[in-house]
């Protein structure tokens, strides 16, 4: 089988893990090398052909399952709607102390949604400040209860200025990195796509959006906040915080509480980082998807060499 058709079952087959069929576009912008736009498309009506993918109107999937259409159009209409609302939380949540960067992050932003979607943040704050931040957000979080919203929003990734760079380089993270939806703090963002541009290696066609960022004003009192910790004493807190949150979150693992999702509750934590723990879901993933592109790749139907 030749390098351009293992490309594009390789890409079917990641979204595949989440029922997500693409259109050629998305294929191409997917995929993990450069080709001509003619031998692309001869490629993609080859496996086509051969019914080694299959076609329905603009998209393309490895399960010969309409209802996969019909499911992503349908979750593309409830993101649309998701998007709208992370709008209006970012411009309330970059209010806060030591927030410089906000972005959507998650099955949202891949324009996708569904009943169970909520909504998954991206968050980047100042340098060696961010638990402070994160404590004020999630305290803030915690107060939405008395709407019933508490779970309508999800501050689940942060880094800070410090450490820009994901130091998980796989096409899971590469993924993730290319597809956030960039909502505050232009500056910062561009930087953090600096620091991350080693996703070209994964992805050499997918460029990252910044378009959708809007500059941050940092308001008075956020300034004057801001300004009285920016001392010994405030990274003396920003310590405290982390080590306090870190403990808790390793209890959790411990006891093997579950989230709202039916996963293992687990934080990878560090002075510049807060995170899903990547041994909770991304390990698994990314063997699933390896099983997956080993089992395409030797079915009868995809060995044919043209």
């Amino acid at each position: 089988m030749t390098d351009i058709k293992e490309n594009i079952l390789a890409t079917l087959a990641y979204f595949d893990i989440f029922d997500y069929p693409l259109t050629s576009g998305e294929i191409y912008l997917f995929s993990q090398n450069k080709y001509g736009h003619d031998e692309f498309e001869f490629a993609l009506k080859c496996l086509t052909g051969n019914r080694s993918i299959y076609q329905f109107s603009n998209f393309y999937t490895l399960k010969n399952d309409y209802s996969l259409i019909a499911r992503r159009c349908e979750g593309n209409k409830k993101a649309a709607q998701l998007i709208k609302v992370a709008e209006k939380v970012s411009e309330l949540l970059i209010r806060f102390p030591y927030v410089r960067a906000i972005a959507i992050s998650g099955s949202l932003s891949k324009n996708f949604a569904d009943e169970n979607s909520d909504i998954d943040l991206f968050i980047i704050t100042a340098k060696n400040r961010l638990w402070i931040a994160r404590t004020l957000m999630h305290a803030f979080k915690k107060l939405t209860f008395l709407v019933n919203k508490q779970d309508y929003f999800c501050m689940n990734y942060y880094i800070d200025e410090e450490q820009l760079e994901i130091v998980e380089k796989t096409i899971y993270t590469a993924i993730e990195i290319v597809t956030l939806i960039p909502l505050q703090g232009d500056n910062v963002i561009e930087n953090f796509y600096s620091a991350n541009a080693w996703t070209r290696e994964f992805l050499p066609n997918k460029i990252m959006r910044l378009s959708t960022a809007k500059p941050v004003r940092p308001s008075f009192l956020k300034r004057l906040f801001e300004k009285a910790l920016d001392n010994n004493w405030g990274n003396a807190v920003d310590d405290s915080l982390m080590k306090i949150t870190a403990g808790r979150w390793l209890k959790k693992t411990r006891l093997k509480k579950l989230n709202s999702k039916g996963d293992i509750m687990g934080m990878d934590a560090d002075k510049h980082y807060a995170k899903p723990d990547p041994k909770n879901f991304q390990t698994a993933l990314l063997e699933q998807y390896e099983n997956k592109i080993s089992q395409i790749l030797i079915e009868p139907q995809n060995i044919l060499a043209n």
